[in-house]
């Protein structure tokens, strides 16, 4: 069921009247948005209800036997077997295949590999992003954030709450499960702001995003041979601003769609393009991931405590896992280590303490320059995690060195592509200020605008609702 869809819009609607009508009712309010998730859920195949549902309960009934043990090796051993089993979930359902093939890959370079057939089931949508949630539930439980007994129903909901269930934001424990505690308000929510997340959501999605793929960049990396430069470094660029508007839009309607139900989720993305330098590039691209990342693999591994050596290797194996977590392929793996590689270099570049130098960093020229020299890493780091396989990624790059004309850069193309990094340059009082403004409106204007926003996005949006491209992940 996708967000820009009719059937989502009913479907939202209704679970929004319901529990509202419910929310007297603690238990039974968050034993209907558990069961309107599993039907969200199952709406894509109810053939993966049971493991979502396994993985859940297996959390929750960990958690509690975390919470519950009065020795520090209980404890452990606990947290211990609860990664484990998730992660063991994770690599059967995501990685099986790929790790077979790559086996049978190596093997062949030595000796004829054996005759094997290679069994890789479907990828349960979302897998990625609730095993996640099920090691956050585990993880903050061990650690002590998680203060109040976890009881089973809420461990059910965090993990299966179907505004991020498919591809986040990725929630934390210990900020989501006392939010299910504490009591419902309909007074506390923020109509407005969850309406303009909404809507620009879904311009970003239905009209930018879309567009962008379905004229600029499938052409291009679908047959990367028949364009010349233009067209290919257009498409690049493009694939930029598509991703960007793709998984930002996502993320804004499971925000605002969550705060009209009363939950309140964090911001996963702060004008990534704008930042200067890699490590700022990952304090605002995918932030819940990036900080999750941080907190349950980065500083486990000993961060920046143990030298400078020991923390670039740590930096190179949380972005090279980070870059397999968003898929099994080599192509994952090389973008994740390109930018464990920005991180590493960026580190070294930061600790010249020449002061001519340091002068220089600090000027507007520097800062310009940083911004563009960093963007277009970046979108190096994007023809890998485009491309089907390294392959097709250098002949992309090939391609731009080959004379042609920009024969995809039509005026709806360029004009949207403005758009999609314009928008993150857009000073933040401009939208508290129009926030503020729309709620000065009578509810049935607001409710006319809104509409004839959404009617807007309609029509000029492109035919068909392409997949959000977190789905995959």
């Amino acid at each position: 069921m996708l967000f820009p869809t009719v059937e989502y819009a009913l479907f939202f609607l209704t679970v929004l009247a319901i529990a509202w009508s419910l929310y007297r009712f603690p238990t039974v309010h968050k034993g209907f948005l558990l069961l309107a998730s599993y039907l969200f859920y199952g709406f894509w195949n109810w053939t993966y209800l049971p493991l979502l549902f396994g993985i859940s309960l297996f959390s929750g009934l960990v958690a509690q036997r975390i919470q519950r043990s009065r020795t520090a090796i209980a404890r452990r051993s606990w947290l211990a077997a609860g990664v484990v089993v998730c992660l063991d979930t994770l690599v059967f359902y995501k990685y099986i295949g790929f790790l077979m093939m790559t086996l049978l890959e190596v093997w062949g370079r030595f000796a004829p590999p054996p005759r094997i057939e290679v069994y890789s089931p479907l990828l349960p949508l979302g897998i990625s992003f609730f095993v996640f949630h099920a090691i956050s539930l585990l993880a903050d439980c061990y650690r002590g954030k998680v203060k109040e007994p976890v009881k089973l129903g809420d461990a059910l909901l965090y993990v299966a709450f179907f505004p991020q269930l498919i591809a986040g934001p990725i929630l934390r424990a210990s900020r989501f499960l006392p939010q299910l505690a504490a009591r419902r308000d309909p007074r506390t929510i923020c109509v407005n702001r969850a309406f303009l997340l909404i809507a620009s959501g879904l311009f970003k999605k239905v009209v930018i995003s879309n567009m962008l793929a379905t004229r600029l960049v499938e052409p291009v990396f679908s047959v990367p041979q028949s364009f010349g430069a233009w067209d290919t470094l257009l498409a690049v660029y493009g694939y930029a601003a598509q991703i960007y508007c793709d998984f930002s839009g996502y993320t804004d309607i499971a925000i605002g769609c969550a705060l009209l139900l009363g939950y309140r989720f964090p911001r996963n993305f702060n004008a990534p393009y704008t930042a200067t330098n890699p490590q700022e590039f990952w304090r605002r691209w995918h932030i819940s991931l990036s900080t999750w990342l941080r907190d349950y693999l980065y500083f486990p591994l000993g961060g920046s405590r143990k030298g400078g050596l020991r923390t670039y290797l740590n930096l190179m194996i949380t972005m090279l896992l980070g870059g397999l977590w968003h898929g099994a392929a080599w192509t994952f793996v090389a973008w994740g280590g390109l930018h464990g590689s920005y991180l590493v270099v960026h580190r070294l570049w930061s600790r010249i303490g020449w002061r001519p130098l340091v002068r220089w960093r600090a000027t507007t020229a520097w800062r310009w320059m940083a911004r563009i020299l960093l963007f277009h890493a970046v979108c190096v780091g994007w023809v890998f995690f485009r491309a089907s396989s390294f392959a097709m990624a250098f002949s992309v790059f090939n391609r731009l060195v080959v004379p042609g004309v920009a024969s995809l850069a039509t005026g709806p193309v360029l004009i949207v592509l403005f758009l999609g990094f314009a928008g993150q340059f857009m000073p933040t009082r401009w939208r508290n200020g129009f926030e503020i403004e729309l709620g000065r409106w009578p509810a049935l204007a607001r409710g006319g605008v809104l509409a004839a926003i959404i009617v807007a996005i309609e029509i000029l949006g492109p035919s068909g609702v392409a997949p959000f491209i977190y789905f995959q992940f």
